[in-house]
């Protein structure tokens, strides 16, 4: 399937637009901006969603699965499946816990580390593109109104 780009003078098109603005306007957002992501991942050999991961361990390397999934909101299942990923890739290492052998680590490797200037990049290049034109307000109002909706989404789940 295709991306197709999101007219915002079309959204009268879509009758979910109309009934339920706020949440068209999320899901355009993120299958907008995810579509720009993984077409820029493509081109440095990552999938979309396996940078969060390594962002994560260029912050703090050698965490847990576990603690990866709770700092992430991914699941223990989504998070084991990157890890194997990364590590077929030859980006990360996992290895049990000397503390508690029921623990599984994910630690970078030298080619782990090393990409991490051009997933920045990406990143850089991905929020510049989906806020062109942008006041400093707006971002900040967008942020901080983003984060809010998230938090309140979060707080209904189980």
């Amino acid at each position: 399937m295709t991306h197709q780009p999101v007219d915002p003078s079309a959204a009268g098109e879509f009758s979910v637009g109309e009934r339920y603005p706020v949440s068209f306007a999320v899901f355009a957002l993120g299958r907008s901006h995810r579509a720009l992501a993984a077409q820029m991942l493509r081109e440095i050999g990552l999938f979309a969603g396996q940078e969060i991961l390594l962002f994560q361990l260029w912050d703090r390397d050698g965490q847990s699965q576990n603690s990866i999934g709770r700092a992430l909101r991914l699941d223990h299942s989504t998070v084991a499946k990157s890890v194997k990923r990364l590590e077929e890739a030859g980006l990360v290492t996992r290895s049990r816990s000397p503390e508690d052998g029921r623990v599984t680590l994910v630690s970078l490797t030298d080619a782990g580390r090393a990409l991490e200037q051009r997933v920045t990049d990406v990143w850089r290049s991905v929020e510049q593109a989906t806020t062109e034109g942008f006041t400093e307000e707006e971002l900040s109002t967008l942020t901080r109104l983003a984060l809010r909706a998230a938090a309140n989404a979060d707080r209904h789940l189980k």
